[in-house]
């Protein structure tokens, strides 16, 4: 391919239209009479961060890619290791893909094979270096011997005539300088590679300045288009490398390597701490890994493609005050802050997240304050001599179809939601079991048929008994959250209980674990056990707790 069309199928420097090819972008940054710019990354997550980030292009490092697959930088990984990789990077962004292709992993046969591979997986470009396989980092060591220069150019000629895509990018990679060879070697291999078909050249340098850079980019007289990697001297300003004319500048590896320093120190202090705490705060969310991954469009996909289904609905009891002192004074326990969110709020994030967008909230402490967008209000007027049943009696014409019911105080992962929702049973109880250790005054313990094993293996269902507080402490199997789920029968069940207590006059006084524990001796009750990721907010403590929940 000539100079010609490399250069003229870039008109400037403007981002790629929604109808170029990847192989096409790449060429056009490669080309570009700019200063373009490629960064490092090693699997489909930090792809998706590069793109993020702003970048244009992604550079598949092939020191990074092994020692993500913990491999040496020898050739280690396989090609065809390689080029699974490639796929998931390739799969997870819509940017082109320069990629580190070594030495073409063997002679020409070998580079053609890889770049047709290559091109099948819309991976844009490949840059191969004039050094004898099976390669080492050109960092280690010293004078490491360099492939025949005739040799490497048919490693040139077998890629660029392997290509399925006219703007496929085949970067040549000179290593001379970097083993010691002169400034001549240097620009005569550059030359050779060039008439060979290369479509740019990549000057390699382990020098901590970048003298040697510009004084090959100056004798080039750009050639070809210009690739650096300047690891080694990262102080030289940008500018100087535009001044340069230098086409396209290669940030090499700081992914991996910022990653490794923060696995590190993550890793070392909750090992010190034997606790989360320290780092939660620091680290990223679960819900960013999920927004980076797409789950959204997931969910959008799952809306359009698979049977339509009745969606459940919630309700949410808050009509008590709670005693948090002055907190609460003006405002139930339930539009406490945490962390910018109402403790109302974070739960009905939680419960949209997992399709549950029709919730319904019962009020009665201070009720103008518990206002939300999205959400019905019904209102305990009684709070003050009524207790939770009677407030779920309230919106007992909300009970209809799927319905979870749960406290206004609680926070909890969305895993553990999302397990009750597609549990089979008709009713499901949330139950924590870590570290059980019944306290004074707690009303919520659960006696149940079957205690939590701890075997992965072990899936054998168990079924409630009681949710009590005089349950005794032998017979304790874990904590309710505070959490259930019925489905359209056992909200039947749920509304015919509510009837029965009524009748026998205990709906004023009862609570929702009298409720549970009388549908248990009448239904079957599903536990669902789980160790912690959940929190009731209950005193000061509980809420300081809570602003470090994710």
């Amino acid at each position: 391919m000539s100079d010609a069309s490399l250069s003229g199928s870039r008109p400037g420097a403007a981002h790629s239209t929604s109808r170029e090819t990847r192989f096409a972008a790449l060429r056009r940054e490669i080309a570009s009479p700019s200063l373009s710019f490629l960064m490092e990354a090693h699997d489909g997550l930090s792809a998706k961060i590069v793109q993020e980030a702003g970048f244009r292009g992604i550079w598949a490092s092939g020191l990074t890619t092994s020692a993500a697959l913990g491999l040496r930088d020898s050739n280690e990984a396989s090609w065809t290791q390689v080029l699974d990789v490639l796929e998931y990077m390739s799969d997870a962004t819509t940017l082109p893909i320069l990629v580190d292709g070594d030495t073409g992993h063997g002679n020409f046969n070998n580079v053609r094979r890889f770049v047709r591979k290559l091109c099948e997986r819309g991976i844009a470009g490949v840059c191969i270096e004039d050094k004898l396989f099976p390669k080492t980092n050109s960092f280690i060591g010293e004078a490491q011997p360099l492939a025949d220069v005739d040799e490497f150019c048919g490693r040139i000629k077998a890629g660029k005539d392997s290509q399925t895509d006219d703007d496929f990018v085949l970067v040549a990679r000179v290593e001379a300088l970097i083993s010691g060879h002169s400034m001549e070697e240097a620009l005569r291999r550059a030359e050779a590679y060039h008439a060979a078909g290369a479509d740019a050249i990549l000057i390699h340098s382990k020098k901590s300045d970048a003298d040697e850079i510009f004084t090959f980019a100056e004798r080039w007289g750009n050639r070809a288009p210009v690739v650096i990697v300047p690891t080694m001297y990262y102080s030289t300003p940008t500018e100087l490398y535009r001044q340069a004319g230098i086409s396209t500048i290669i940030w090499a590896n700081h992914l991996l390597r910022a990653s490794m320093a923060a696995m590190r120190e993550t890793a070392a202090r909750i090992q010190e701490d034997e606790s989360l705490v320290r780092v939660e705060g620091s680290v990223a969310s679960v819900k960013d890994i999920f927004r980076l991954m797409g789950n959204a469009e997931l969910e959008e996909a799952e809306r359009r493609y698979l049977p339509a289904r009745p969606a459940p609905s919630a309700i949410v009891l808050a009509a008590s005050g709670g005693e948090m002192g002055g907190l609460t004074l003006d405002q139930p326990k339930c539009m406490l802050d945490i962390r910018g969110q109402s403790l109302l709020q974070r739960l009905a994030g939680t419960l949209r997240e997992s399709g549950v967008r029709d919730v319904t909230v019962v009020r009665g402490y201070r009720k103008d304050a518990v206002s939300l967008q999205g959400i019905r209000t019904l209102d305990n007027d009684r709070f003050a001599e009524t207790g939770e049943a009677w407030s779920l009696a309230c919106a007992k014409e909300a009970i209809r179809g799927e319905t979870i019911i749960a406290y206004g105080d609680v926070l909890f992962r969305r895993y553990i939601l999302d397990s009750l929702l597609t549990s089979s049973a008709d009713v499901v109880v949330a139950v924590d079991t870590l570290g059980m250790q019944p306290h004074p005054g707690q009303r919520d313990l659960v006696m149940a048929d079957r205690r939590f094993s701890g075997d992965y293996l072990d899936d054998r269902p168990a079924h409630l008994s009681r949710v009590a507080q005089d349950i005794p402490q032998g017979d304790v199997c874990g904590e309710w959250m505070g959490l259930v789920r019925f489905s359209a029968r056992g909200a039947e069940w749920l509304r015919e209980e509510i009837a029965a207590m009524e009748a026998e006059g205990l709906l004023e006084k009862g609570d929702v674990p009298l409720l549970l524990t009388r549908i248990a001796a009448k239904h079957p009750v599903r536990v669902k056990y789980f160790t912690g990721h959940w929190l009731n907010v209950n005193t000061l403590t509980d809420l300081a707790e809570a602003r470090n929940f994710p």
